[in-house]
């Protein structure tokens, strides 16, 4: 007997693919599909300081192979964040991500991007929107298709604000988030808002505060989040402003969910998505 190792062959169309024949198909869609879900942007920043543009391409592919292997996925793509999204136009107290230095990328940064967009991996983006909102609405549009998503990512926001079974790129691991843990998440970013994106919060207001906010109101049982954290905007900002200011901070950090907030907040219908296939499959030979 002899083993044939499992074998990954990236797919960005069944047409004159080696592998697209009719059986091929059958087997791959009488079960249920595992989709992966890549939020790409921070696949260039890891690979951007590689010495040439092809070894960067290599992190790129072996980055790539090994999570869509660890996940165990029957179709993926991944998104890219290009151009400016609508939270710009919603921050008004100051702008969105005006802490972020302007300094320009080395030019294989660039190079990365544009090969990300090209076949076979064909990574896409929306209009108006950043990739963790990219991956967030199209995990719940395939979802309720039936579909098994698994959303592969670094960043903070999209592994503690979605509930779900995650998977970490960056340390390689897998981080579980349920429905209430991804509530208290976000309700301690509205409370604090978010360095990082240059989202301001309540001024003096840090984590351990937002904690002890959230921590006492699943103590007490109460479920009414938001209505306690609108007080909290209007004990520092008063009735006017600190309506204005919860309002701002969390659409700011508020990853969007569902096609109608798309259309919502930037204006356009959300884009079909197209899949690539990935054929996974074990042959064995019988000899005597």
């Amino acid at each position: 007997m002899i083993e044939i190792p499992q074998r990954l062959t990236l797919c960005s169309n069944l047409l004159g693919s080696p592998c697209g024949s009719p059986i091929f198909l059958i087997l791959k869609y009488i079960t249920m599909k595992t989709i992966a879900l890549i939020d790409a942007d921070s696949l260039m920043y890891y690979e951007m300081g590689a010495d040439t543009l092809e070894n960067a391409l290599e992190g790129i592919n072996t980055r790539i192979f090994a999570m869509l292997n660890e996940v165990n996925a029957d179709e993926y793509t991944g998104f890219l964040t290009i151009g400016k999204c609508f939270r710009y136009n919603v921050a008004e107290t100051v702008g969105y991500k005006h802490n972020r230095s302007g300094s320009m990328k080395p030019p294989i940064f660039y190079a990365i991007k544009a090969y990300m967009q090209q076949t076979p991996l064909e990574f896409t983006y929306v209009e108006g929107l950043e990739a963790d909102d990219c991956v967030a609405v199209y995990a719940n549009v395939l979802r309720e298709q039936g579909h098994k998503v698994v959303i592969c990512s670094p960043d903070k926001d999209v592994l503690q604000q979605l509930p779900g079974n995650h998977y970490n790129y960056q340390k390689q691991e897998w981080v579980e988030t349920t429905e209430k843990q991804a509530k208290d998440f976000l309700w301690k970013q509205t409370l604090m808002g978010d360095s990082t994106d240059g989202i301001p919060g309540i001024p003096g207001l840090g984590p351990k505060t937002a904690d002890k906010i959230i921590d006492t109101l699943n103590s007490e049982f109460t479920y009414n989040y938001e209505g306690i954290v609108i007080e909290k905007y209007i004990e520092k900002f008063g009735l006017k402003d600190g309506i204005c200011r919860f309002t701002e901070t969390f659409n700011l950090v508020y990853l969007l969910r569902t096609p109608e907030e798309v259309l919502k907040y930037t204006g356009s219908s959300l884009p079909d998505l197209r899949l690539n296939v990935i054929y996974d499959f074990t042959v064995d030979e019988s000899t005597d």
